[in-house]
């Protein structure tokens, strides 16, 4: 069985990112959780573990351009349908937190808030958002006048001001609406 979250359907800017898990129920690892209950010094710890104990894992992304041609709902599906592919092994059945479910060929389920129910999921939501956060911090490195490692992209007042101030860069969601005021004010 796998477990399939996302992070980053909020943000201003960056990917949408998702994960799938298959835990390996002869290593357990202790701590999971909803990625955004834990500390980010817990996340990066189990993030390892993750990667080291798990039976597979795959981490994939949908990009800004397909955020905004596709909607951040058909491109979080878009995510989570190229993580699952990703798994070298094939599941019987996915787990997705939420109440949505991507385009499968394979057994799927929603289940809101499965990432606090379910270890799979919130062993992907773990890998989700630590990615996602490391992508944040290398945005930063390109465009630190926004802010991004502290943010990471969401529609903070302090993100929003420097977006007032800097304008967009290629980062941003242009479909987002904070976005697409700051490139097309109105008159």
């Amino acid at each position: 069985m796998a477990g399939v979250d996302e992070a980053g359907r909020g943000p201003l800017a960056g990917p949408v990112v998702a994960a799938a898990v298959i835990l390996d129920d002869a290593q357990p690892i202790q701590g999971l959780a909803d990625s955004k209950q834990l500390t980010e010094r817990t996340r990066e710890r189990l993030f390892e573990e993750i990667r080291a104990k798990a039976l597979c894992y795959a981490i994939a992304e949908a990009s800004v351009e397909e955020i905004d041609r596709l909607n951040i709902l058909q491109a979080t599906m878009l995510a989570m349908r190229r993580a699952v592919e990703g798994l070298r092994l094939k599941p019987a059945k996915v787990l997705v937190d939420g109440n949505r479910l991507p385009v499968l060929k394979v057994a799927a389920e929603a289940i809101v808030q499965g990432d606090a129910k379910v270890p799979a999921i919130s062993a992907a939501s773990i890998l989700a958002k630590v990615h996602r956060d490391r992508l944040c911090l290398q945005l930063h490195e390109l465009h630190p006048q926004y802010g991004f490692d502290e943010h990471k992209g969401y529609s903070t007042p302090d993100h929003l001001a420097a977006l007032q101030a800097h304008g967009a860069c290629l980062a941003h969601r242009r479909s987002f609406a904070p976005v697409r005021a700051v490139l097309d004010p109105p008159a």
